[in-house]
Order: structure tokens, then C-alpha cells, then sequence
């Protein structure tokens, strides 16, 4: 199964050592194991098995591989220095993949830089671009697939919706259970899953910690941290808000979304605009990512009511407003008036259920699983 970050990977690879990351199971391995198939004597060694932790503390691997992947070796103590000296010592034939489930940054600090060592990816769920060029089907159909299923391979790609539930209640189980309790040696487990419970139903709007932290009686300090873990393990992610060129003041809260659409609790509407802030924080990590640009995804709320969910942005400038829409083709008053102030941006409103394109008041109001197969992964 071909994925969209192959190419990019393979190219890399032949200049530098390549980090790739993202949500566990989003399907780093099985993207590594393909890799290794365009390499002679490709090497897989994985921190979490134990008879491959002894090959990569005794740095006993085949010393003729081509390619060297090594996975989750973010849990390794010292592990940049270590890497940067694997790296600085391998042949120059020797390619090296690193992966791994989490921000690589946000673990133990100690050890040189790597800086100018390396290109990093962010894998990403599937979205409606990536499942039409892998199932050859219409956006259409791949939107309602994944507003179904959620992005991620297994469920996806499961036979029936029980696999694909079953899936999901381990994932959610096994993420809280070891992934967060490994990360930060949590003893509150117990409220970390009544905070991710929270955030479930809590998709779109700002995200307000300090009145979520009374009803858990615990800090807003204490639910900043959980916030950092769950973002540093590719749980949720943030928008932050558009702040630049806008004369009233804005509202500051970020919005939260999940990176797996299946665990949103909420009617077609929200489940709607997580699907699709996931497939735009795709988009814009793609290009980072391979272009080396600033690209960034906001939104804009401001004290007064006005609001557009998403905007996009590239080296500081507002390229894109969008509004998502289950089916309403009126344009968005919130959209219509960031038009006027932002007119070099392109203004589109995207819309589930849609009869006809048009244009109205400068806004291009547009078949939602169309437009999101334009992106760019």
C-alpha cells in the first residue's frame, strides 16, 4: 500500500538521514517496511524489541545495509547524542530512517544537536486526496468513508464497521493505558482519561482549561500539561488563532481536534469540521515539510461574534479563509466580512451536501469532498 510521503521519503533518504512521525498506527512501519524494499540489505530495528534494543546498544547491525531503520529509539536515554554519533560514523552508503510516535522534541532534551543532520515528515491520516488515488473511488464517497471510519489504515481499510470499532475502543484504551502513562508517568491516569473524555465532545470551540479544570478540580496548570502529552503524542492537535492584521481584539483559547475523526462525540456537523481541520493540518505539515516554508493553519474569532473555523497562511500572510458546512449554501456572515479585510486571500465556503457551485459577495461557495481533494496530500 503505497503512501503519500513514499516518494518524498526515498528522495530524501539520499541526502540525509530522513524522521519521520505521527499518531501510533498511522502506519509508519508498514511505510519503513515498503522503503526497505528499494534498498539492498535493508535493516529494521525496533527500540521496543528486545532482542533489537541489544543490536542498537551494542551498534552490532549489519554494517553493509543500505537502509537503516530504526523505530521509537526516542526512548532511548541520550538518544540525540547517540543518534548524531550513528549518523556521523555510518558509511556514506548507509541510509537512515528514524521513526517514532511521537514529537522527537518533546522527549528527554540531553545530547548534541542534530541539527543539519536530518529532514523529518509527519505522517498523517488518510484523507479524501490521499483514499481517492489509493482506492480509485470519487471524493464524494471518500469523504463519507472517512467521516465514517476515521482516517487511520486498520479501520479504513476493515472489512465492517464492528472490526473498525473494535479497533478504535483498544486504540483509545491502549493510548491512555501506555502511551501517555510511558510519556509522563502520569499517576493521575484517571482524570487524564476524564480530560480526553471532555475534549471528545468539545470539538470547534475554544477550548477554555480553566473552566474545564473546575469541573475535573484540578489547575488549569495541570490540564496545560495533559494538553502538551496528548499533543506530543499525535492525539489532538491545536489551531491556534489568526492574531495578526485584525483591529479588535481576539479571543486567544485554541480550538482542539483529534487526529483519529472516529474518536469526535458529535452530530455529522462537527465530526464534519474535525475531519476537515485534520485534512487542512495535513496539508499544511506536507508542505513544511517538504518545502522548508512557513505554512500555518488558524482560525478567527473575534470578541464580537465574527468568526471564520479555519485560515490558512504561508510565510505570514493569510492565503486562505474557509468556512465547512453541512448545507448551507448562504455565505457565512463571519466569512463575508474577513473577505473585505483580507482581499488577496482566496475566501471559500465548503459545503457537505451542495447542489451547484457559485460565487457570491466574493466568496466561492463549493462542494466540500471536491475541494479537499485539491489539497495537497
Amino acid at each position: 500500500m503505497n503512501r503519500y510521503l513514499d516518494k518524498p521519503v526515498l528522495k530524501d533518504l539520499a541526502i540525509k538521514m530522513v524522521v519521520l512521525t505521527g499518531p501510533r498506527q498511522v502506519g509508519k512501519t508498514t511505510l519503513a517496511r515498503q522503503l526497505m524494499h528499494e534498498f539492498e540489505n535493508a535493516q529494521y530495528l525496533n527500540w521496543d524489541v528486545l532482542p533489537d534494543r541489544g543490536v542498537l546498544q551494542r551498534q552490532s547491525w549489519n554494517p553493509r545495509a543500505r537502509l537503516l531503520v530504526m523505530d521509537e529509539i526516542h526512548k532511548m536515554r541520550d538518544w540525540k547524542g547517540w543518534l548524531k554519533g550513528v549518523f556521523d560514523g555510518r558509511s556514506p552508503e548507509q541510509a537512515l530512517l528514524v521513526t517514532g510516535s511521537a514529537r522527537m522534541e518533546t522527549f528527554r532534551q540531553g545530547g548534541d544537536s542534530l541539527a543539519g543532520r536530518y529532514f523529518a515528515f509527519r505522517l498523517h491520516p488518510f484523507s479524501v486526496r490521499e483514499w481517492c488515488e489509493l482506492r480509485q473511488t470519487k471524493p464524494a464517497e471518500a469523504l463519507d468513508h472517512l467521516l465514517e471510519r476515521g482516517g487511520f489504515p486498520e479501520p479504513c481499510l476493515a472489512d465492517n464497521p464492528v472490526d473498525a470499532d473494535r479497533w478504535r475502543t483498544q486504540y483509545f484504551y491502549d493510548l491512555i493505558r501506555e502511551d501517555v502513562l510511558e510519556f509522563s508517568r502520569l499517576h493521575e491516569i484517571n482524570t487524564m482519561r476524564l480530560f480526553v473524555e471532555l475534549l471528545r465532545e468539545r470539538i470547534g470551540s475554544p477550548l477554555s482549561l480553566a473552566s474545564m479544570a473546575r469541573d475535573l478540580a484540578v489547575s488549569p496548570a495541570t490540564l496545560k500539561r495533559y494538553l502538551d502529552i496528548l499533543q506530543a503524542l499525535f492525539i489532538v492537535f491545536t489551531v491556534q488563532p489568526w492574531h495578526h492584521n485584525i483591529a479588535r481584539a481576539i479571543l486567544q483559547s485554541p480550538k482542539v481536534y483529534f487526529f483519529d475523526t472516529g474518536l469526535v462525540r458529535g452530530d455529522q456537523g462537527v465530526r464534519l469540521e474535525n475531519a476537515v481541520a485534520g485534512m487542512l493540518l495535513k496539508h499544511v505539515h506536507f508542505l513544511q515539510d517538504s518545502t522548508g516554508k512557513m505554512f500555518g493553519l488558524h482560525y478567527i474569532r473575534t470578541k464580537d461574534g465574527a468568526e471564520v473555523d479555519f485560515a490558512l497562511s504561508e510565510e505570514g500572510k493569510l492565503t486562505r479563509l474557509v468556512e465547512c458546512k453541512l448545507g448551507d449554501n448562504k455565505p457565512h456572515r463571519g466569512l463575508s466580512r474577513f473577505a473585505g479585510e483580507f482581499t488577496d486571500a482566496e475566501t471559500v465556503q465548503i459545503v457537505y451536501n451542495l447542489r451547484q457551485e457559485e460565487f457570491r459577495n466574493g466568496i466561492r461557495i463549493t462542494n466540500a469532498a471536491d475541494w479537499l481533494a485539491g489539497l495537497s496530500a
